[in-house]
């Protein structure tokens, strides 16, 4: 989450028109204290149960826990445009290549 927020501006532009949303399984009251100690600058949503990221293929069922595997999706107008699954975090490349995406989305050179 670091990366998405050291390159935010970057990735996501400044214009409000690409949002980064955040969603865990982790408790709202957890990620609220994580977001706040850390400055980031987009949202987290709370999916205890998992059943949004089960509708999108973001979680998976292992040994009776919900986990999740990393997914990224950019959604435009209520429609998936492109998924990163799972998205290697770790790889300064696949930064690039969601910087593309997005600019692919968004209709820029």
């Amino acid at each position: 989450m670091n990366a998405y927020r050291d390159q935010y501006a970057q990735l996501f532009g400044t214009d409000g028109q690409v949002v980064l949303l955040g969603i865990s399984v982790d408790p709202v009251d957890t990620l609220a204290a994580w977001a706040r100690d850390a400055d980031y600058p987009f949202t987290f949503l709370s999916d205890p149960s998992g059943e949004v990221g089960k509708l999108y293929g973001a979680y998976i069922e292992r040994n009776g826990r919900v986990i999740d595997n990393r997914s990224l999706f950019i959604i435009r107008h209520g429609k998936i445009e492109h998924v990163m699954a799972p998205f290697r975090e770790i790889d300064p490349t696949a930064y690039e290549e969601l910087g593309a995406a997005i600019s692919r989305v968004r209709g820029l050179p």
